[in-house]
Protein backbone atom coordinates (compact mmCIF):
# COMPACT_ATOMS: atom_id res chain seq x y z
CA UNK A 1 0.00 0.00 0.00
CA UNK A 2 1.72 3.50 -0.72
CA UNK A 3 0.32 5.33 2.06
CA UNK A 4 0.53 8.98 0.23
CA UNK A 5 -1.69 7.50 -2.05
CA UNK A 6 -4.72 7.42 0.43
CA UNK A 7 -7.30 9.99 0.97
CA UNK A 8 -8.28 11.30 3.75
CA UNK A 9 -11.44 9.04 4.05
CA UNK A 10 -9.16 5.92 3.78
CA UNK A 11 -6.19 7.05 6.27
CA UNK A 12 -9.14 8.11 8.35
CA UNK A 13 -10.16 4.68 8.78
CA UNK A 14 -6.99 2.79 9.27
CA UNK A 15 -5.66 5.49 11.78
CA UNK A 16 -9.00 5.00 14.24
CA UNK A 17 -8.46 1.27 13.44
CA UNK A 18 -5.13 1.39 14.99
CA UNK A 19 -3.66 -0.13 11.58
CA UNK A 20 -1.87 2.41 10.68
CA UNK A 21 0.47 5.74 12.34
CA UNK A 22 0.68 9.00 11.34
CA UNK A 23 4.23 8.85 11.33
CA UNK A 24 3.85 5.93 8.61
CA UNK A 25 2.04 8.53 6.60
CA UNK A 26 3.89 11.47 7.10
CA UNK A 27 7.23 9.49 6.42
CA UNK A 28 5.62 8.30 3.09
CA UNK A 29 4.74 12.04 1.69
CA UNK A 30 8.11 13.12 2.81
CA UNK A 31 9.92 10.23 0.89
CA UNK A 32 7.63 11.21 -2.19
CA UNK A 33 7.97 14.76 -1.93
CA UNK A 34 11.86 14.70 -1.71
CA UNK A 35 11.71 12.58 -4.68
CA UNK A 36 9.73 14.13 -7.02
CA UNK A 37 10.08 17.96 -6.12
CA UNK A 38 13.34 18.51 -7.85
CA UNK A 39 11.10 18.00 -10.83
CA UNK A 40 7.89 19.23 -10.20
CA UNK A 41 9.07 22.36 -7.32
CA UNK A 42 5.84 22.03 -6.33
CA UNK A 43 7.04 22.95 -2.29
CA UNK A 44 8.69 26.19 -1.15
CA UNK A 45 9.82 24.97 1.73
CA UNK A 46 9.80 20.99 3.95
CA UNK A 47 9.44 20.91 7.36
CA UNK A 48 10.68 17.67 8.32
CA UNK A 49 11.62 18.04 12.11
CA UNK A 50 7.98 19.96 12.17
CA UNK A 51 5.92 17.14 10.47
CA UNK A 52 7.41 14.59 12.47
CA UNK A 53 7.25 16.20 15.78
CA UNK A 54 3.10 17.10 14.42
CA UNK A 55 3.24 13.29 13.53
CA UNK A 56 4.40 11.73 17.09
CA UNK A 57 1.59 14.41 18.98
CA UNK A 58 -0.66 12.85 16.66
CA UNK A 59 -0.18 9.44 17.51
CA UNK A 60 -0.27 9.86 20.97
CA UNK A 61 -3.79 11.34 20.34
CA UNK A 62 -4.89 8.58 18.97
CA UNK A 63 -3.59 6.12 21.20
CA UNK A 64 -5.38 7.49 23.80
CA UNK A 65 -8.55 7.25 22.14
CA UNK A 66 -9.60 10.09 20.11
CA UNK A 67 -10.83 9.81 16.81
CA UNK A 68 -12.04 11.63 13.95
CA UNK A 69 -11.50 14.49 11.99
CA UNK A 70 -8.15 15.47 10.43
CA UNK A 71 -6.24 13.97 12.78
CA UNK A 72 -3.19 12.50 12.35
CA UNK A 73 -3.78 13.59 8.36
CA UNK A 74 -0.25 15.18 6.24
CA UNK A 75 -1.06 18.32 4.24
CA UNK A 76 0.81 21.31 2.74
CA UNK A 77 -0.32 24.71 2.57
CA UNK A 78 0.22 27.59 0.27
CA UNK A 79 3.01 29.68 0.98
CA UNK A 80 0.95 33.08 1.32
CA UNK A 81 -0.50 31.78 4.60
CA UNK A 82 1.24 32.27 7.62
CA UNK A 83 2.93 29.92 9.69
CA UNK A 84 4.39 31.00 12.89
CA UNK A 85 8.34 30.11 12.70
CA UNK A 86 7.98 29.33 9.14
CA UNK A 87 9.23 31.54 5.95
CA UNK A 88 6.24 33.09 4.64
CA UNK A 89 7.61 34.36 1.06
CA UNK A 90 4.52 35.13 -0.83
CA UNK A 91 7.21 33.24 -3.90
CA UNK A 92 8.19 36.99 -4.02
CA UNK A 93 11.62 38.03 -3.32
CA UNK A 94 10.76 41.15 -1.28
CA UNK A 95 9.56 38.30 1.53
CA UNK A 96 12.48 36.40 0.87
CA UNK A 97 13.27 35.88 4.25
CA UNK A 98 10.68 36.71 6.19
CA UNK A 99 9.52 34.27 9.44
CA UNK A 100 6.25 34.27 10.30
CA UNK A 101 5.64 35.50 13.65
CA UNK A 102 2.17 33.98 14.24
CA UNK A 103 -0.31 31.26 12.90
CA UNK A 104 -2.97 32.57 10.65
CA UNK A 105 -6.26 31.18 12.10
CA UNK A 106 -6.91 28.08 9.76
CA UNK A 107 -3.51 26.88 10.10
CA UNK A 108 -4.17 26.95 14.26
CA UNK A 109 -7.94 25.23 13.35
CA UNK A 110 -5.81 22.57 11.37
CA UNK A 111 -2.95 22.31 14.45
CA UNK A 112 -5.87 21.59 16.90
CA UNK A 113 -7.43 19.30 14.36
CA UNK A 114 -4.38 17.39 14.81
CA UNK A 115 -3.33 17.71 10.75
CA UNK A 116 -0.09 17.71 10.23
CA UNK A 117 1.78 20.24 8.28
CA UNK A 118 4.84 19.37 5.47
CA UNK A 119 5.53 22.67 4.31
CA UNK A 120 4.99 25.18 2.12
CA UNK A 121 3.74 25.15 -1.40
CA UNK A 122 4.48 27.25 -4.71
CA UNK A 123 2.48 29.84 -6.12
CA UNK A 124 2.38 32.94 -8.81
CA UNK A 125 3.78 35.78 -6.79
CA UNK A 126 1.44 37.16 -4.52
CA UNK A 127 -1.02 35.03 -5.93
CA UNK A 128 -1.10 36.97 -9.09
CA UNK A 129 -0.95 34.84 -11.84
CA UNK A 130 -2.85 31.68 -13.39
CA UNK A 131 -0.01 29.67 -14.71
CA UNK A 132 2.49 29.10 -11.48
CA UNK A 133 4.99 30.60 -14.00
CA UNK A 134 5.21 33.93 -12.05
CA UNK A 135 6.82 32.58 -8.65
CA UNK A 136 10.52 34.22 -7.77
CA UNK A 137 11.43 30.66 -7.34
CA UNK A 138 10.61 29.09 -10.58
CA UNK A 139 7.42 27.50 -12.06
CA UNK A 140 5.89 24.76 -11.01
CA UNK A 141 5.26 21.83 -13.69
CA UNK A 142 1.98 19.96 -13.72
CA UNK A 143 2.63 16.16 -12.61
CA UNK A 144 -0.09 14.76 -14.93
CA UNK A 145 1.73 16.52 -17.66
CA UNK A 146 5.53 18.19 -17.09
CA UNK A 147 5.57 20.13 -20.43
CA UNK A 148 2.82 22.00 -19.10
CA UNK A 149 1.50 23.96 -16.15
CA UNK A 150 -0.49 23.38 -13.10
CA UNK A 151 -2.97 26.24 -13.44
CA UNK A 152 -2.86 29.35 -10.84
CA UNK A 153 -2.19 31.01 -8.52
CA UNK A 154 -2.30 27.43 -6.27
CA UNK A 155 -0.81 25.87 -8.95
CA UNK A 156 2.18 24.32 -6.38
CA UNK A 157 -1.19 22.83 -4.16
CA UNK A 158 -2.88 21.82 -7.02
CA UNK A 159 0.57 19.74 -8.12
CA UNK A 160 1.18 18.26 -4.62
CA UNK A 161 -2.15 16.84 -4.40
CA UNK A 162 -2.45 15.27 -7.94
CA UNK A 163 1.45 14.21 -7.47
CA UNK A 164 0.12 12.61 -4.25
CA UNK A 165 3.14 14.23 -2.15
CA UNK A 166 0.23 15.13 0.90
CA UNK A 167 -3.11 13.90 1.29
CA UNK A 168 -5.09 17.35 1.00
CA UNK A 169 -4.10 21.34 0.22
CA UNK A 170 -4.45 24.21 1.16
CA UNK A 171 -4.83 27.45 -1.35
CA UNK A 172 -6.42 30.42 -1.73
CA UNK A 173 -8.83 31.83 -4.30
CA UNK A 174 -9.47 34.98 -5.55
CA UNK A 175 -10.35 35.01 -9.18
CA UNK A 176 -9.99 31.10 -9.68
CA UNK A 177 -6.98 30.41 -7.80
CA UNK A 178 -8.09 27.19 -6.78
CA UNK A 179 -10.69 26.08 -9.24
CA UNK A 180 -8.66 26.44 -12.11
CA UNK A 181 -5.45 24.36 -10.95
CA UNK A 182 -8.11 21.69 -9.86
CA UNK A 183 -9.40 21.89 -13.51
CA UNK A 184 -5.76 21.25 -14.71
CA UNK A 185 -4.53 18.75 -12.47
CA UNK A 186 -7.66 16.59 -12.22
CA UNK A 187 -8.75 16.88 -8.47
CA UNK A 188 -11.08 19.06 -6.17
CA UNK A 189 -10.91 22.37 -5.66
CA UNK A 190 -13.45 24.08 -3.14
CA UNK A 191 -13.72 28.05 -3.19
CA UNK A 192 -16.17 28.80 0.03
CA UNK A 193 -18.32 31.84 0.26
CA UNK A 194 -16.74 34.99 1.49
CA UNK A 195 -16.49 34.87 4.74
CA UNK A 196 -16.93 31.58 5.13
CA UNK A 197 -13.33 31.00 6.39
CA UNK A 198 -11.16 33.56 7.99
CA UNK A 199 -8.88 35.51 5.88
CA UNK A 200 -6.49 36.41 9.64
CA UNK A 201 -2.98 35.61 8.44
CA UNK A 202 -3.43 35.49 4.21
CA UNK A 203 -1.40 38.13 2.98
CA UNK A 204 -3.69 39.97 1.20
CA UNK A 205 -4.23 40.30 -2.63
CA UNK A 206 -7.50 41.49 -3.59
CA UNK A 207 -9.01 41.81 0.24
CA UNK A 208 -12.76 42.12 -1.25
CA UNK A 209 -12.73 38.65 -2.80
CA UNK A 210 -9.86 36.91 -1.31
CA UNK A 211 -11.04 33.02 0.08
CA UNK A 212 -9.05 30.12 1.83
CA UNK A 213 -10.20 26.54 0.38
CA UNK A 214 -8.83 22.89 0.39
CA UNK A 215 -7.65 21.13 -2.84
CA UNK A 216 -8.68 17.47 -2.48
CA UNK A 217 -8.67 13.82 -3.83
CA UNK A 218 -12.47 13.58 -3.40
CA UNK A 219 -15.64 15.64 -2.53
CA UNK A 220 -15.43 14.05 0.89
CA UNK A 221 -12.25 14.88 1.47
CA UNK A 222 -13.17 18.67 0.47
CA UNK A 223 -16.17 18.53 3.07
CA UNK A 224 -14.40 17.37 5.89
CA UNK A 225 -11.35 20.25 5.45
CA UNK A 226 -13.78 22.97 5.00
CA UNK A 227 -16.07 21.81 7.88
CA UNK A 228 -12.63 21.99 10.04
CA UNK A 229 -11.21 25.60 8.54
CA UNK A 230 -15.20 27.12 8.46
CA UNK A 231 -16.21 29.56 10.98
CA UNK A 232 -16.20 32.88 12.14
CA UNK A 233 -12.88 34.56 13.42
CA UNK A 234 -13.10 37.93 15.82
CA UNK A 235 -9.41 38.55 13.94
CA UNK A 236 -11.04 38.89 10.57
CA UNK A 237 -13.33 41.99 9.92
CA UNK A 238 -14.97 40.12 7.11
CA UNK A 239 -15.92 36.97 8.25
CA UNK A 240 -19.36 35.81 8.70
CA UNK A 241 -20.97 34.92 11.40
CA UNK A 242 -23.43 31.79 10.01
CA UNK A 243 -23.49 28.29 11.40
CA UNK A 244 -20.95 25.89 9.89
CA UNK A 245 -23.23 23.34 8.27
CA UNK A 246 -22.32 19.34 8.65
CA UNK A 247 -21.42 19.13 4.51
CA UNK A 248 -20.76 15.22 5.33
CA UNK A 249 -24.16 14.73 5.94
CA UNK A 250 -24.87 15.90 2.21
CA UNK A 251 -23.96 12.72 0.98
CA UNK A 252 -27.10 11.37 2.21
CA UNK A 253 -29.15 13.17 0.05
CA UNK A 254 -30.89 13.26 -3.15
CA UNK A 255 -31.32 15.38 -5.66
CA UNK A 256 -34.77 15.05 -6.00
CA UNK A 257 -36.32 18.50 -7.66
CA UNK A 258 -32.79 20.06 -7.20
CA UNK A 259 -32.98 22.81 -10.63
CA UNK A 260 -29.46 23.22 -12.16
CA UNK A 261 -29.09 26.49 -14.23
CA UNK A 262 -26.69 26.47 -17.16
CA UNK A 263 -25.48 30.44 -17.77
CA UNK A 264 -25.91 30.73 -22.24
CA UNK A 265 -23.15 32.32 -21.11
CA UNK A 266 -20.64 30.25 -20.04
CA UNK A 267 -20.99 28.33 -23.05
CA UNK A 268 -19.55 30.27 -25.92
CA UNK A 269 -17.76 29.52 -29.55
CA UNK A 270 -14.07 28.74 -28.83
CA UNK A 271 -15.06 26.26 -25.57
CA UNK A 272 -13.56 23.03 -26.47
CA UNK A 273 -15.94 21.00 -28.11
CA UNK A 274 -14.87 17.40 -25.99
CA UNK A 275 -15.72 20.08 -23.08
CA UNK A 276 -18.48 20.64 -24.22
CA UNK A 277 -19.28 16.89 -24.36
CA UNK A 278 -17.96 16.31 -20.89
CA UNK A 279 -20.41 19.09 -19.92
CA UNK A 280 -23.59 16.95 -21.10
CA UNK A 281 -22.46 13.70 -19.76
CA UNK A 282 -22.33 15.30 -16.93
CA UNK A 283 -25.76 17.25 -17.21
CA UNK A 284 -27.24 14.10 -18.49
CA UNK A 285 -26.03 12.25 -14.87
CA UNK A 286 -28.21 15.16 -12.92
CA UNK A 287 -31.46 14.39 -14.69
CA UNK A 288 -31.22 10.70 -14.56
CA UNK A 289 -30.68 11.30 -10.65
CA UNK A 290 -33.82 13.43 -10.98
CA UNK A 291 -32.37 17.00 -10.79
CA UNK A 292 -33.96 19.47 -13.30
CA UNK A 293 -31.62 21.39 -15.81
CA UNK A 294 -32.63 24.66 -17.54
CA UNK A 295 -31.05 28.13 -19.11
CA UNK A 296 -30.69 31.04 -17.59
CA UNK A 297 -28.47 33.86 -18.48
CA UNK A 298 -26.22 35.59 -16.89
CA UNK A 299 -26.06 38.97 -19.01
CA UNK A 300 -23.12 41.04 -16.99
CA UNK A 301 -20.79 37.93 -17.18
CA UNK A 302 -18.58 39.65 -20.38
CA UNK A 303 -17.32 42.31 -18.07
CA UNK A 304 -16.25 39.94 -15.54
CA UNK A 305 -12.62 40.20 -16.37
CA UNK A 306 -12.09 43.70 -16.91
CA UNK A 307 -14.23 44.74 -13.96
CA UNK A 308 -11.74 42.09 -11.86
CA UNK A 309 -8.60 43.26 -13.87
CA UNK A 310 -9.34 46.72 -12.43
CA UNK A 311 -10.70 45.96 -8.80
CA UNK A 312 -7.70 43.23 -8.44
CA UNK A 313 -4.95 45.72 -9.25
CA UNK A 314 -6.14 48.55 -7.49
CA UNK A 315 -6.36 46.60 -4.56
CA UNK A 316 -3.51 44.97 -4.65
CA UNK A 317 -1.39 48.12 -4.92
CA UNK A 318 -2.72 49.17 -2.07
CA UNK A 319 -2.09 46.27 0.08
CA UNK A 320 1.18 46.06 -1.50
CA UNK A 321 2.06 49.33 -0.71
CA UNK A 322 3.34 48.17 2.89
CA UNK A 323 6.35 45.90 1.34
CA UNK A 324 8.46 49.22 1.19
CA UNK A 325 12.03 47.88 2.88
CA UNK A 326 11.90 49.65 5.92
CA UNK A 327 9.49 47.62 7.97
CA UNK A 328 9.04 44.85 5.70
CA UNK A 329 10.37 43.16 2.74
CA UNK A 330 13.85 43.20 0.82
CA UNK A 331 16.46 45.67 1.57
CA UNK A 332 18.50 47.08 -1.36
CA UNK A 333 22.32 46.81 -0.42
CA UNK A 334 23.10 50.61 -1.46
CA UNK A 335 20.50 53.62 -2.12
CA UNK A 336 21.07 57.06 -2.46
CA UNK A 337 17.65 59.68 -1.11
CA UNK A 338 14.33 58.22 -0.09
CA UNK A 339 12.80 58.04 -3.91
CA UNK A 340 15.98 55.84 -4.70
CA UNK A 341 15.46 53.42 -1.61
CA UNK A 342 11.60 52.73 -2.66
CA UNK A 343 12.66 52.61 -6.04
CA UNK A 344 15.12 50.10 -5.86
CA UNK A 345 13.87 48.09 -3.09
CA UNK A 346 10.48 47.30 -5.11
CA UNK A 347 12.20 47.13 -8.23
CA UNK A 348 14.03 44.51 -7.35
CA UNK A 349 12.04 43.16 -4.74
CA UNK A 350 9.11 42.89 -7.04
CA UNK A 351 8.59 40.56 -9.83
CA UNK A 352 7.29 41.82 -13.35
CA UNK A 353 3.66 41.05 -12.61
CA UNK A 354 3.17 42.11 -9.29
CA UNK A 355 4.57 45.47 -10.86
CA UNK A 356 2.35 45.43 -13.67
CA UNK A 357 -0.52 44.98 -11.12
CA UNK A 358 1.05 47.44 -9.01
CA UNK A 359 1.33 50.37 -11.68
CA UNK A 360 -1.99 49.35 -13.30
CA UNK A 361 -3.64 49.69 -9.76
CA UNK A 362 -2.05 52.82 -8.55
CA UNK A 363 -3.01 54.69 -12.19
CA UNK A 364 -6.74 53.64 -12.01
CA UNK A 365 -7.05 54.67 -8.01
CA UNK A 366 -5.52 58.30 -9.22
CA UNK A 367 -6.86 61.87 -8.95
CA UNK A 368 -8.76 62.42 -12.19
CA UNK A 369 -8.79 58.20 -12.78
CA UNK A 370 -10.59 57.11 -10.17
CA UNK A 371 -14.17 57.58 -10.96
CA UNK A 372 -13.79 56.70 -14.80
CA UNK A 373 -12.27 53.18 -13.64
CA UNK A 374 -12.27 51.67 -10.02
CA UNK A 375 -15.48 53.42 -9.25
CA UNK A 376 -17.07 51.70 -12.20
CA UNK A 377 -15.73 48.85 -12.01
CA UNK A 378 -17.34 48.68 -8.82
CA UNK A 379 -20.64 49.37 -9.97
CA UNK A 380 -20.41 47.01 -12.87
CA UNK A 381 -19.56 44.62 -10.27
CA UNK A 382 -23.11 45.54 -8.74
CA UNK A 383 -24.92 44.58 -11.94
CA UNK A 384 -22.87 40.97 -11.80
CA UNK A 385 -24.02 40.30 -8.37
CA UNK A 386 -27.50 41.13 -8.99
CA UNK A 387 -27.02 38.77 -12.11
CA UNK A 388 -26.68 35.83 -9.50
CA UNK A 389 -29.20 37.13 -7.40
CA UNK A 390 -31.91 36.93 -10.33
CA UNK A 391 -30.25 33.56 -11.96
CA UNK A 392 -30.98 32.00 -8.07
CA UNK A 393 -34.22 33.30 -7.82
CA UNK A 394 -34.89 30.62 -10.95
CA UNK A 395 -32.37 27.73 -9.97
CA UNK A 396 -30.84 26.28 -7.04
CA UNK A 397 -27.01 25.93 -8.58
CA UNK A 398 -24.90 26.52 -11.59
CA UNK A 399 -23.31 24.21 -13.76
CA UNK A 400 -20.65 25.72 -16.24
CA UNK A 401 -17.07 24.40 -17.53
CA UNK A 402 -14.18 25.86 -15.09
CA UNK A 403 -11.97 26.44 -18.03
CA UNK A 404 -12.40 26.65 -21.51
CA UNK A 405 -9.36 24.31 -22.44
CA UNK A 406 -7.28 21.69 -20.26
CA UNK A 407 -4.00 22.55 -19.23
CA UNK A 408 -1.42 24.70 -21.65
CA UNK A 409 2.43 24.42 -22.04
CA UNK A 410 5.17 26.23 -20.38
CA UNK A 411 6.02 28.99 -21.41
CA UNK A 412 2.76 29.54 -23.95
CA UNK A 413 1.35 32.40 -22.83
CA UNK A 414 4.25 34.09 -21.12
CA UNK A 415 4.85 37.07 -23.37
CA UNK A 416 1.01 37.88 -23.33
CA UNK A 417 -0.33 39.22 -20.12
CA UNK A 418 -3.94 39.79 -21.57
CA UNK A 419 -3.77 35.91 -22.79
CA UNK A 420 -3.09 35.24 -19.45
CA UNK A 421 -5.83 37.35 -17.46
CA UNK A 422 -8.30 35.82 -19.78
CA UNK A 423 -7.39 31.85 -18.60
CA UNK A 424 -10.00 33.62 -15.53
CA UNK A 425 -12.91 33.82 -18.01
CA UNK A 426 -15.46 31.37 -16.55
CA UNK A 427 -14.53 31.94 -12.35
CA UNK A 428 -14.07 35.27 -12.09
CA UNK A 429 -18.18 36.18 -11.47
CA UNK A 430 -18.57 33.65 -8.82
CA UNK A 431 -15.66 35.29 -6.88
CA UNK A 432 -16.75 39.19 -7.46
CA UNK A 433 -20.32 37.86 -6.21
CA UNK A 434 -18.72 36.51 -3.09
CA UNK A 435 -20.44 32.93 -4.09
CA UNK A 436 -19.51 29.28 -3.04
CA UNK A 437 -17.73 27.48 -6.40
CA UNK A 438 -16.30 23.83 -6.54
CA UNK A 439 -14.43 22.67 -9.43
CA UNK A 440 -15.08 18.65 -9.97
CA UNK A 441 -12.87 15.94 -12.25
CA UNK A 442 -15.25 15.87 -15.53
CA UNK A 443 -13.11 13.26 -17.45
CA UNK A 444 -10.31 14.04 -19.82
CA UNK A 445 -9.84 15.54 -23.30
CA UNK A 446 -7.35 14.62 -26.05
CA UNK A 447 -4.09 16.69 -26.38
CA UNK A 448 -1.96 16.52 -29.80
CA UNK A 449 1.31 17.87 -28.19
CA UNK A 450 1.48 15.75 -25.31
CA UNK A 451 4.63 15.36 -23.14
CA UNK A 452 5.57 12.70 -20.38
CA UNK A 453 4.25 12.15 -16.67
CA UNK A 454 6.23 12.24 -13.45
CA UNK A 455 6.18 7.99 -14.68
CA UNK A 456 7.44 8.63 -18.16
CA UNK A 457 4.67 8.08 -19.60
CA UNK A 458 3.32 9.93 -23.31
CA UNK A 459 0.87 12.17 -22.74
CA UNK A 460 -2.26 12.20 -25.16
CA UNK A 461 -5.19 13.58 -22.64
CA UNK A 462 -5.50 15.71 -20.13
CA UNK A 463 -7.82 16.44 -17.27
CA UNK A 464 -10.74 19.45 -17.74
CA UNK A 465 -13.25 20.17 -14.64
CA UNK A 466 -16.80 21.11 -14.24
CA UNK A 467 -17.78 24.10 -12.21
CA UNK A 468 -20.75 24.49 -9.62
CA UNK A 469 -21.47 27.69 -8.14
CA UNK A 470 -23.98 28.15 -5.37
CA UNK A 471 -25.45 30.91 -3.59
CA UNK A 472 -23.27 32.43 -0.62
CA UNK A 473 -23.27 30.33 2.36
CA UNK A 474 -25.10 27.53 0.42
CA UNK A 475 -22.12 25.33 0.35
CA UNK A 476 -24.46 22.45 1.57
CA UNK A 477 -25.84 22.33 -2.26
CA UNK A 478 -22.51 22.43 -3.38
CA UNK A 479 -21.56 19.33 -2.00
CA UNK A 480 -25.27 17.44 -2.30
CA UNK A 481 -24.91 17.83 -5.97
CA UNK A 482 -20.84 17.07 -6.36
CA UNK A 483 -21.29 14.11 -4.20
CA UNK A 484 -24.03 12.68 -6.66
CA UNK A 485 -21.64 13.59 -10.13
Amino acid sequence: MELNKLTIKEARTLLDKGELKAKEITLACLKVISENNKVLNACLLVDEAGALLAAEKADERLESGEKGGLLGIPYLCKDNIMVKGLKTTAASNILENYIAPYDATIIKKLKAAGAILLGKTNLDEFAHGASTENSAYGATKNPLDLTRVPGGSSGGSAAAVAANLCLFAIGSDTGGSIRQPASFCGIFGFKPSYGRVSRHGLLSMTSSTDVIGPLTKTVYDSALVLEAISGYDELDATSVQAPVDYYLEEEKENLQNLVVGLPKEYFVEGLNPEIKARIDEAVLKLKELGAKVKEVSLPYTKYGIPVYYLITPAEISSNLARFDGIAWGFKAKESYGLQNFYKDNRGQGFGPEAKRRIILGTYALSAGYYDAYYKKAQAVRALIVEDFNQAFKKVDILLTPTSPHPAFKLGAQNADPLAMYLEDIFVTGASLAGLAAISIPAGEVSVKDGGGNLAGEKVETMPIGLQLIAPKLKENILFRTAFKI
